[in-house]
């Protein structure tokens, strides 16, 4: 098969599947969230779900671009750019027209900076898929419902909740009471730092002083209707997954997450369901054809496809 890229709508438009309208009825997450108050054990028996598929459209400076996400920071004279893997010509409005056609739900859109041009590309890939897509990128209790207002069905938060490397408690109440928990995903993607996972902030370029366990997932689940996590160390390198910290967020997640980072083919994606127990949901980026990469996302949609027609 041809390599296909994402750089013209034409192309775009060659990659959707005739099952997509088949799949476009499967807008109920298979799993309903978890109110923490109740026994771990009966908690993570409820998030026993198959495996989805989560779109992404990460926009920089107003274009859709995949960048290997440790090497974004704010740039000052001197410093180097970004280290970008591919960048398409397509809009992000083509983008989501994509997978809502495709009926892929709750993927991200995340904003690599706070400039206008990014902004207004956001507002764009919302509006063409209104309900689909969830925001992430320099939000905060002040504009967090203005993204809903545009279409977004959540608002995905990190750095705004962590102050000095801290978690700031009454950030996280504050936008709960603006957007409301089942609108808000936390973001608590992480590096090893001395045998743990560290939940990074500012761009991936700050360690903060929360680790990812069990209780933090637990306590943080009471505050969350989701989270996303990637794992920083291989995110954007296509070095494959990292699966101890896929089987950390599976044993204890106790509401739905989304795992990115590393994966490269197929059987990444099986490696994910595998060592997850069928409770983490994946996003690919930078290895999918549609950004320039060499699996196709046909056979993405095809085995998201086939993970929701499995028995639960």
């Amino acid at each position: 098969m041809s390599r296909l890229r994402a750089s013209s709508s034409s192309d775009l438009s060659s990659l959707r599947l005739s099952f997509s309208s088949s799949i476009s009825s499967r807008n109920d997450y298979c799993c309903t969230p978890t109110i923490p108050t109740i026994s771990r054990s009966s908690a993570r028996m409820s998030v026993r779900c198959a495996v989805r598929f989560r779109p992404c459209i990460d926009i920089h400076k107003g274009k859709v671009k995949q960048i290997v996400g440790s090497t974004l920071c704010d740039l000052t004279d001197g410093d180097s750019a970004p280290v970008t893997n591919f960048e398409s010509d397509a809009s992000s409005a083509e983008y989501a027209k994509l997978y809502r056609e495709d009926g892929l739900i709750g993927g991200h859109v995340i904003m690599l900076g706070a400039d206008s041009l990014s902004k207004a590309a956001t507002i764009e890939a919302l509006h063409a898929y209104p309900g689909g897509l969830q925001v992430g990128g320099g939000i905060n209790s002040e504009n967090c419902l203005n993204y809903i207002e545009e279409g977004a069905s959540h608002v995905i938060v990190t750095s705004y909740v962590f102050d000095n490397g801290r978690m700031d408690l009454e950030r996280i109440k504050d936008l709960v009471h603006v957007v409301g928990k089942d609108r808000l995903v936390l973001d608590l993607s992480c590096r090893k730092k001395e045998g743990k996972y560290a939940i990074v902030t500012d761009r991936w370029q700050k360690f903060s002083d929360v680790y990812l366990d069990e209780k933090i997932l637990e306590f943080l689940a009471g505050y969350a209707d989701e989270f996303l996590v990637h794992g920083v160390d291989v995110e954007g390198k296509k070095l494959g997954i990292d699966e101890e910290l896929v089987a950390l967020l599976g044993k204890y997640s106790l509401i739905p997450v989304t795992y990115a980072g590393g994966v490269t083919v197929m059987e990444d994606l099986e490696r994910i369901k595998v060592a997850s127990m069928g409770r983490v949901d994946v996003t690919v980026g930078s290895a999918l054809d549609i950004f320039g990469g060499n699996l196709a996302y046909k056979d993405v949609v095809a085995w998201h496809a086939q993970q929701q027609a499995l028995p639960v």
